[in-house]
């Protein structure tokens, strides 16, 4: 029963994740850099329609005048100069994206290089259902769970019958513990997100110090 529940409350958990992140800015590990990502398909619509203005929103204030800049070289390119300048624009844009979000740039990924769950995160935003995305994630959820208690369940039987064994119980154990410790917080906002959240609220409670130095990470 103890498992049943632990498994209900973690798929609850998951469906919230998967609400709540589209609203969150994509972090580090999201796919904008790769050439079929969010970032270069606005990129393409702007060169097209030779307008900027999709791709500011990706980019910070500050940043908007070295965007313009290699937008308007790509834009003026001509002949076989043109597609080593969009290349570059692209580069550019994304390589700029990610340092606002203080986050690395190793260069531009190839189309299909992303996480299948991010790839149906995409699909639920362009379809404007979540469901096929909400069952991707619980069922890789459900898995992980029942593997890992399976293994710390039947080390449990025989935690007691020698060091070793109590030894192999714990490693399972912390395993399984762990691994749903994290997915229940994530759930509930009290994981990265939330404390980053957490952080910058009580900045503004105190002057704006907190924010200011949440900011920098």
């Amino acid at each position: 029963m103890k498992t049943m529940h632990i498994l209900k409350m973690t798929l609850t958990g998951v469906a919230a994740v998967v609400a709540l992140s589209f609203g969150m800015p994509r972090d580090a590990a999201a796919h904008c850099d790769t050439l079929d990502g969010p970032v270069i398909q606005d990129a393409h619509k702007a060169l097209e329609a030779k307008d900027i203005t999709p791709v500011l929103k990706w980019v910070k204030a500050k940043d908007e005048k070295a965007v313009k800049a290699a937008f308007n070289k790509a834009l003026a390119a001509k002949g076989a100069h043109s597609e080593a300048a969009h290349h570059k624009f692209f580069a550019t844009l994304v390589k700029i994206h990610r340092a606002g979000e203080g986050a690395p740039f190793t260069g531009l990924k190839s189309a299909g290089e992303v996480e299948p769950a991010v790839a149906e995160a995409d699909k639920a935003l362009a379809g404007g259902s979540a469901d096929a995305l909400v069952k991707l994630v619980t069922d890789d959820v459900t898995a992980g769970i029942k593997k890992r208690y399976e293994r710390a369940a039947e080390a449990y039987k025989h935690k007691d019958e020698s060091v070793a064994k109590g030894r192999e119980f714990v490693e399972a154990y912390v395993e399984f513990t762990h691994y749903v410790e994290k997915l229940h917080m994530d759930a509930t906002g009290k994981g990265a997100h939330g404390e980053h959240k957490e952080h910058k609220e009580h900045g503004k409670l105190h002057g704006g110090h907190a924010e200011h130095g949440a900011d920098k990470h």
